[in-house]
């Protein structure tokens, strides 16, 4: 330890969020550079080596072939994809200094699949999986919580190619098992749910979640069955009330601006109300595909229900939402408080099913303090009908109808069928047994490592610091030299490493108190301690982070004691 420059630290170093980015910081496996960007420090460094070994094992067991790509891009492959301008400020651009377009990868489908079409000529060629260990960036206006959410990353992606969506299925399915294996051999246990598959598109995905109050992430899960999905798309069942439609008629509702004013001014039950919720869409302008335009989106739900936007936005086509504007909503008519989509045709209008499938809700009159009774979905006006309700604690489960549960998670990992998005745009094709050029059938599958070195630090602490497994711990041992010489430790220490183990060695001229307690600030799984007593017995003390036992061993059968308390 006397060669190891990080230091722990006794305060922990500005503001954190967590126990686990406490821990990373003050046993000096960390240290921040600026907002979301860290340097792994030697502690972390091996930590972070040892989880790729783990993810290349099983990626390479699966048919994976490693490569390397880098993560500067030409500009022009993202705009071949349209994601140069679809995605917003998180996509790094700049100009070379010959003036060229250029990007900072947050990720590398474009890479891939430009590599590819000049590599792939015929289907004898496929199916084919390739991955890399690269750095990413993402400009995240919010990074938090340490290594859980930062803008600077490394991250393993693989890209899997064939020639239908059968042999797509195949693929994915060998990650989705590799992946399990991949998190239980690292020692975090994780569940997987649907999820959205955003920016990166295709049809079907699954996120890979570790439950804890710290995430980000809302899941919507249920005991009694196994549906289980992220709350940006997760389904529940919804009762519809479907009634003889009664006549239109418009009341006076004074100061009745919200559903539940409106809904006991009335003396009725909010799902017999229709809520108006107005944002504003990002949209590729049709006309000019660099460029983007805004349009006001008029989404529709019961009142008894929430929109949830990531529905919204995949429903509505937008590139992103954000509040109307109060000037923007009366421009097309509308009145804040009192809107509806009866009489309105300025906008986009999105209809969840829940009150397209309900008669008679209570709407806005499109008037200051007045509302319309009796409002009917295709009678009184009209839309596209989607699923844009916000899953909840307590909602039905849409297979078993029993009661769904929502937990907190941290996303660690994600898989993506992808399908021919990038293929097609980017034209990369085979030729089939007939001759003709078909699209090759790609599916992304990607696992963020400083991430889940964070979540580990999230899972393995208690007061005292970390207690990481050895799967992942920077070292095996830790080897604290209570004794005037240091002989005996230097001993054991290289008998260890002879042994097959991986060893850090306290022979700093420290305090008893300052070594146990910087040992178990650092959390290696096994402490061997060399004190006067027990040597003059011939023994040394052990002592297993995990849970806490201690007890002596001799000094002959120190390797095989260590090794059998390592490895089990």
């Amino acid at each position: 330890m006397t060669k190891l420059f990080s230091r722990t630290l006794r305060e922990t170093p500005g503001k954190t969020e967590s126990k686990g980015h406490e821990y990373l910081l003050r046993a000096g496996y960390i240290r921040q550079s600026a907002a979301g960007i860290y340097t792994a420090l030697p502690l972390a460094f091996r930590s972070l080596r040892k989880i790729e070994q783990i993810i290349r094992d099983e990626m390479n067991a699966i048919g994976g072939l490693e490569m390397l790509m880098p993560v500067v891009n030409p500009a022009e492959i993202w705009k071949e994809t349209g994601r140069w301008f679809t995605i917003d400020a998180e996509l790094s651009r700049f100009k070379d200094r010959n003036d060229r377009d250029m990007v900072l990868a947050m990720t590398h489908e474009e890479a891939v699949t430009d590599i590819m079409r000049d590599e792939i000529q015929t289907y004898r060629q496929l199916p084919c999986m390739v991955y890399h260990i690269q750095t990413k960036w993402r400009d995240d206006p919010r990074p938090r919580a340490g290594l859980i959410r930062v803008r600077e990353f490394t991250m393993k992606d693989s890209y899997s190619f064939d020639r239908d969506y059968a042999g797509l299925e195949k693929q994915y399915d060998a990650h989705y098992h590799a992946y399990f294996r991949i998190f239980k051999r690292c020692g975090l246990p994780v569940i997987a749910v649907a999820s959205d598959t955003g920016m990166m598109g295709g049809k079907v995905s699954h996120e890979y979640m570790y439950l804890n109050p710290i995430g980000e992430d809302t899941l919507i899960l249920c005991s009694d069955c196994d549906y289980s999905a992220n709350r940006q798309v997760a389904e529940v069942h919804k009762q519809l009330y479907p009634e003889d439609l009664a006549a239109l008629e418009e009341v006076e509702t004074p100061n009745c601006a919200t559903i539940e004013e409106l809904a006991n001014f009335l003396n009725i039950p909010t799902r017999k109300t229709a809520k108006a919720v107005m944002v504003m869409g990002r949209f590729v302008d049709e006309k000019n595909e660099e460029e983007t335009r805004e349009k006001l989106i008029l989404a529709i739900i019961r009142g008894d229900m929430e929109i949830e936007e990531a529905k919204l936005q995949k429903a509505s086509g937008a590139l992103s939402l954000r509040p109307a504007h109060e000037e923007e909503i009366r421009a097309c008519g509308l009145v804040p408080g009192y809107a509806s989509p009866v009489g309105i045709r300025d906008c986009m209008i999105i209809v969840d099913d829940s009150a397209a499938g309900s008669n008679n809700l209570v709407g806005g009159a499109n008037r200051d303090g007045y509302h319309l009774l009796n409002t009917n979905f295709g009678r009184d006006y009209s839309g596209t009908i989607a699923d844009i309700a916000s899953a909840r604690d307590g909602m039905a489960c849409p297979k078993c109808g029993k009661k769904l549960e929502a937990k907190r998670g941290v996303e660690v990992g994600n898989i993506f069928q992808l399908g021919t998005r990038y293929s097609e745009s980017m034209g990369c094709t085979f030729q089939d047994e007939n001759g003709r050029a078909q699209p090759v059938v790609m599916g992304s599958y990607g696992i963020g490592v400083g991430r889940l070195l964070a979540c580990l630090a999230e899972e393995y602490n208690d007061d005292k610091g970390l207690k990481l497994p050895a799967s992942v711990a920077p070292f095996h041992v830790h080897i604290v030299n209570l004794l005037k010489t240091s002989e005996e430790a230097e001993k054991i220490y290289a008998d260890l490493i002879e042994g097959g183990l991986e060893v850090i060695l306290d022979d700093r001229k420290e305090t008893a108190g300052v070594k146990f307690n910087d040992a178990d600030l650092l959390g290696m799984p096994l402490r061997i301690t060399l004190g006067n007593k027990a040597l003059k017995d011939g023994e040394v003390e052990f002592s297993r982070r995990g849970n806490g036992d201690n007890y002596r061993v001799p000094l002959a059968e120190v390797v095989t004691a260590a090794r059998e308390a390592v490895f089990g």
